[in-house]
């Protein structure tokens, strides 16, 4: 097959999204395919004279990635695009998505995980691994997840929603419990969360948090352990439980060799698991979430579930839990990402 990995883009995880399309690209070409990545936002300056030629010569902008330990100045990327148009796709990234047979959305955060690329590539005829236009814009906003699990009886953490439009005086006084977890709702590697334990550190973080996005999730601090749950083709993954050996599994911990332990399959009585695993089902099936994908959960010191959120396009690289957790299930690297394009083929 003929395939694009887009990767990069102009979210906090840009870093983390150019390792993930280095390594897919990596895996796809191990299985004789022709794999060009481009990154959707800086495109292909060149003139593009033969597409074919880029398919031919696997072209790569990939070349040491790397993750470092803050996330990426976005507007620095953008002030580096020679195109300052302010059109998102650069140039000829449709041209060369439309050559191949289908576009692997190695893409994390900001527009390629929350519908807009989804749909931009569906309106251009374009086929594109993972969830569609509607599952994806869901479950990137917690607010509307948070929501959505309420009315489906997915066990979740108590939460408010929080908008800058109606930020003033007084506007946080009704929220009382503490400590508590402060989460812009569409920013994605825990980027912009903080966890604090009175109401000036939640107003600061909350202050914080709305340079990130307009909309803030509060959310009750559940005191467990942390582990998350692959789901392919609908159906559950061996659990990987994530160990950070020092603070919370923030971004730092989630990128650096060594900073978090990771067990999968899960330390686990039979019993929960059956039950985490169904409950990650069920969330995945009512947040419309299409192919592939990873749910979140804690498990507090009463063995009470309370599902966090469901990513759309989880990290891929072969360190990363999802793929961890398909070789737990005896499906290495390669075969994962080959399965996510078929899976993907047939939505």
């Amino acid at each position: 097959m003929r395939i694009v990995v887009l990767a990069g883009g102009i979210s906090t995880e840009r870093d983390v999204s150019i390792l993930s399309g280095s390594k897919i690209a990596q895996a796809l070409r191990s299985k004789g395919h022709q794999v060009v990545t481009i990154d959707p936002y800086m495109g292909y300056e060149q003139p593009l004279d033969n597409v074919d030629s880029l398919f031919e010569s696997n072209y790569d902008f990939t070349h040491n990635a790397v993750i470092k330990k803050e996330a990426p100045n976005i507007e620095a990327v953008k002030k580096s695009r020679k195109d300052q148009s302010g059109v998102y796709f650069g140039e000829h990234v449709l041209d060369i998505c439309r050559a191949a047979d289908i576009t692997f959305l190695g893409l994390h955060g900001g527009e390629g995980e929350d519908g807009t690329i989804q749909a931009a590539l569906k309106m251009n005829g374009i086929k594109y691994t993972g969830s569609d236009m509607l599952g994806a814009a869901i479950a990137m906003h917690k607010g509307v997840t948070k929501g959505i699990f309420i009315n489906s009886n997915v066990p979740t953490a108590k939460s408010r929603l929080y908008k800058r439009d109606f930020m003033g005086r007084g506007y946080l006084d009704d929220w009382k419990s503490f400590p508590c977890v402060v989460k812009p709702c569409s920013a994605g590697s825990s980027v912009g969360v903080q966890i604090v334990s009175d109401r000036d550190g939640l107003v600061a973080a909350v202050g914080a948090a709305f340079r990130y996005d307009d909309d803030v999730l509060v959310e009750e601090y559940i005191k467990g352990r942390e582990f998350s749950v692959g789901i392919l083709g609908g159906k559950a993954l061996p659990i990987i439980e994530i160990i950070p050996k020092s603070g919370w599994y923030d971004y730092e911990n989630k990128y650096q060799a060594g900073a978090t332990e990771e067990i999968c399959p899960a330390d686990l009585d039979v019993e929960t698991t059956q039950k985490m695993q169904r409950e990650a089902e069920h969330a995945f099936e009512v947040l419309r979430l299409k192919a592939y994908g990873r749910v979140d959960f804690l498990l507090d010191n009463q063995n009470e579930l309370y599902c966090l959120e469901a990513n759309t396009l989880p990290g891929m690289t072969p360190m990363s839990l999802l793929p961890q957790e398909a070789a737990a299930a005896g499906i290495d690297f390669p075969t994962l990402c080959e399965k996510i394009i078929e899976l993907s083929l047939r939505k």
